[in-house]
């Protein structure tokens, strides 16, 4: 198994923030979002990492953007460490695992699509029987397929969870027409990937999706795209409605987690070696299964050129 890049370290690069999974460089007037091998789960950040998973989230992201371009431009300007600015081409633990990017005013919402009931909507639905203020049928379980799917906003928060809202409450801080553009992008993005998936036998229960504007005020994807971190992906083999579902994504943490004891107050406990492997492997036969290549956990995508076919 390779070893896990937890941080790192550019002389003469201008580390702007270092998040809970990346770190962040200016790089003129761009940026360049190095995707680390850290995870966290409760708000925490775990120990000892995932190695490779940061090649992973990468790869897969640019995947999507790449894929559905032509649904919503994207921020990705370069994804080869050739193509990066000095002093970035010149470090290769950045290969595979960083982008260079357009600076963006990001939209203050995340915009979450959902085709099945799981997580914070399971627990509207079962409290309420509405999410982010949608009606839906009464007697869903768990799990369960929505007649349609669904846009449920959600506040970004500063720390701590973030809050679910209904559209009308995004409509006031983006404004009407941003609002239901997004809410339009995000539905087709997500019935596009979910068809996708489904073909190569995994569910993409739900998914969240961060926007930004240009300098002309034109709506970009950013961030991550349909990762096992921004996604609920199930083994369609496994799927079975009325309880909670075995997962490619970081579900086989937080479970584990959950199952430990821990009170969810730092420090959190050491991931054991299985459930790294466990996690990895996870998230490896997600790539593979949606991407239909293999990867190279040193470098890069075993075929990058192989081109993309559009839905």
């Amino acid at each position: 198994m390779p070893k896990a890049l937890l941080a790192t370290n550019i002389p003469g690069g201008q580390l702007v923030s270092r998040g809970k999974v990346r770190d962040i460089y200016r790089a003129g007037d761009a940026l360049l979002l190095v995707a680390t091998d850290r995870i966290s789960a409760f708000d925490s950040v775990l120990s000892p990492g995932i190695p490779g998973r940061g090649i992973i989230l990468t790869q897969l992201s640019n995947f999507w953007f790449r894929r559905f371009e032509h649904v919503v431009s994207n921020h990705l300007l370069a994804t080869d460490r050739a193509s990066f600015p000095a002093p970035y081409c010149d470090h290769d633990e950045l290969d595979g695992r960083s982008v260079l990017v357009r600076m963006l005013r990001p939209v203050p919402v995340e915009c979450v699509a959902r085709g099945y009931l799981s997580g914070s909507a399971w627990k509207s639905y079962r409290d309420s029987g509405t999410i982010c203020g949608i009606r839906l049928p009464s007697g869903l379980v768990e799990s369960q397929e929505l007649p349609e799917p669904i846009f449920t906003p959600a506040t970004k928060a500063a720390s701590g969870h973030d809050e679910n809202i209904p559209f009308d409450r995004m409509a006031e801080i983006t404004g009407a027409q941003v609002a239901e553009e997004l809410r339009s992008i995000t539905l087709e993005l997500y019935r596009k990937a979910a068809a996708h998936a489904a073909e190569r036998g995994i569910i993409v229960a739900d998914t969240k999706f961060e926007f930004g504007f240009d300098a002309q005020g034109k709506v970009v994807w950013m961030d991550e795209a349909l990762t096992p971190d921004s996604s609920r992906f199930w083994p369609a083999d496994q799927y079975e409605p009325g309880k909670p579902q075995p997962s490619f994504d970081k579900q086989y943490v937080r479970d584990w987690l959950e199952a430990s004891g821990w009170n969810k107050e730092p420090p959190a406990p050491t991931l054991p070696p299985d459930v790294v492997r466990g996690t990895l492997e996870r998230y490896l036969e997600a790539y593979e299964r949606l991407t239909g290549r293999s990867l190279d956990l040193t470098g890069m995508p075993s075929d990058p050129t192989q081109p993309i076919v559009e839905d």
